[in-house]
């Protein structure tokens, strides 16, 4: 991918993953929104290796510092292995390029700070590695930041609602795999899970799962204190958050519960909620799924409904794209380094 705009000035961006799902929907994201753009692909570890482009085996060239010597940013989208060398690589040279993690690999990092874009955070300073908050931290802050603007937020609690894509393509197809199976009544591969996941909803991985959910729920926790933090201003109480993974292949779906200080009316909470980030459907509507939100940019929020038990309290339903809410936000900060170039 190499295009100029119209000033001929380029941002140049190794990518580390290019092959992972997340990877594919940055490339196609940049290719759309970032003209200038010139992207090199590496491996999910950096390492080198064989892959395929175009139906033709080729040889991905290795992650190096020469490699990276000329580059903008290091955008990381591959596996912890991946996301340590970027780090180590960057490191050395002075902090430059930036990186720009968008598994959350390297947020425990000295000298990284969490960013979310959708939020309007486009500011990043002089800090050179930015970690991508995690998309459902990112849906739930926006949400409770325009519904504490209606009124005052004293408690909250969401369910979310995880998808087998956030554990990339292996976590694909062990899902697939598992639903043709059990309607085959052939054996189930579990190397992701370690359970049966297919028709079925996880409070948690089994015990030989490489990544716990439990893990995953602490992270996202993290990032939403953190963006809600940011803005004091805001005064949003800390929701309380419950992780499950559902057998869907791609999409967020959120549950939340909200209690406000006064009585509310479901209208004007969708009237609050309503934004150019949010798309807000009426009770005569479709209500929103995760199937009808792939592929689109932002959140869909509806099925708004006052609890019948608490005049002060309201349900919520949330959907996203998983990967494109980070794609567009990775957009966002690769347009706020090719700004900074003209």
């Amino acid at each position: 991918m190499a295009k100029k705009d119209s000033s001929g000035k380029r941002v140049r961006l190794a990518l580390v993953g290019g092959e992972t799902l997340l990877g594919k929907e940055l490339l196609e994201i940049l290719e759309d929104r970032v003209k200038s753009a010139v992207v090199s692909a590496y491996s999910s570890t950096g390492e080198g290796s064989f892959g395929e482009q175009e139906g033709e085996a080729v040889y991905v060239q290795p992650l190096d510092p020469q490699s990276i010597e000329a580059e903008d940013a290091v955008l990381v989208a591959g596996s912890a292995d991946g996301a340590q060398k970027a780090y180590t690589l960057v490191k050395a040279a002075g902090g430059h390029p930036r990186i720009i993690d968008c598994t959350g690999n390297l947020e425990h990092q000295p000298e990284a700070r969490i960013v979310a874009p959708l939020l309007g955070e486009t500011g990043t300073g002089d800090r050179w590695l930015l970690v991508v908050a995690h998309p459902a931290a990112s849906a739930l802050a926006l949400s409770m930041k325009r519904l504490a603007k209606y009124r005052p937020i004293r408690q909250s609690v969401a369910h979310i609602f995880e998808p087998a894509s956030e554990r990339g393509r292996r976590g694909v197809s062990e899902l697939h795999q598992q639903t043709t199976s059990l309607l085959s009544f052939k054996a189930l591969d579990k190397n992701v899970f370690d359970a049966q996941l297919s028709f079925n909803l996880l409070p948690q991985y089994g015990e030989e799962a490489p990544a716990k959910l439990l893990t995953i729920e602490q992270r996202i926790e993290r990032h939403l204190a953190t963006l809600l933090a940011n803005d004091p201003k805001s005064a949003v109480p800390m929701p309380s958050l419950r992780l499950v993974q559902a057998p869907v292949f791609h999409g967020y779906s959120i549950s939340a519960w909200v209690e406000f200080e006064g009585d509310i009316q479901a209208g004007e909470l969708r009237e609050a909620l309503a934004s150019a980030q949010i798309e807000v459907r009426g009770m005569n509507e479709e209500a929103p799924n995760a199937v009808g939100a792939a592929s689109q940019s932002g959140l869909i929020a509806g099925d708004i409904r006052v609890d019948r038990n608490n005049a002060r309290a309201a349900w919520f339903w949330l959907v996203c794209d998983n990967l494109r809410l980070v794609a567009d936000d990775v957009a966002s900060l690769v347009t706020g380094l090719e700004v900074g170039q003209k």
